[in-house]
């Protein structure tokens, strides 16, 4: 089994910051891209950001120049360092891995979501 936590939601007000936090636990082999995406009410879950095992980077335009995305692999945790949060960024905030178990394939993983409130 694999579980993703997330952690880090809350509410803030526009021009403000939040981090986001996501452990990946279990019997875990290794962990190649994990991300994270966003849903808003009436909307459909869209991308924000993705990092892949070596670093590499992937940012929504809506984002760009305000959140960045980093990892850890030895504690299989995963970030997003959100600053000049707007009312637009309200949303349930998903991480995502692509996760190969102990003996197993590659699968993908979803946390249960973090709200992310962005009002005054």
């Amino acid at each position: 089994q694999v579980q993703l936590v997330e952690s880090g939601g809350g509410l803030v007000q526009p021009g403000g910051s939040l981090r986001l936090s996501c452990a990946a636990s279990g019997s875990i082999f290794s962990i190649r891209t994990m991300g994270w995406y966003r849903q808003a009410p009436g909307k459909q879950r869209e991308l924000v950001a993705t990092i892949t095992l070596g670093g590499s980077t992937n940012f929504a335009d809506s984002v760009k120049g305000r959140f960045t995305i980093s990892r850890d692999n030895a504690k299989n945790t995963v970030y997003l360092q959100m600053n000049s949060l707007k009312p637009e960024d309200t949303a349930v905030y998903y991480c995502n891995a692509n996760i190969r178990m102990f003996l197993g394939s590659w699968n993908d993983y979803w946390g249960q979501g973090t709200q992310v409130t962005v009002s005054s």
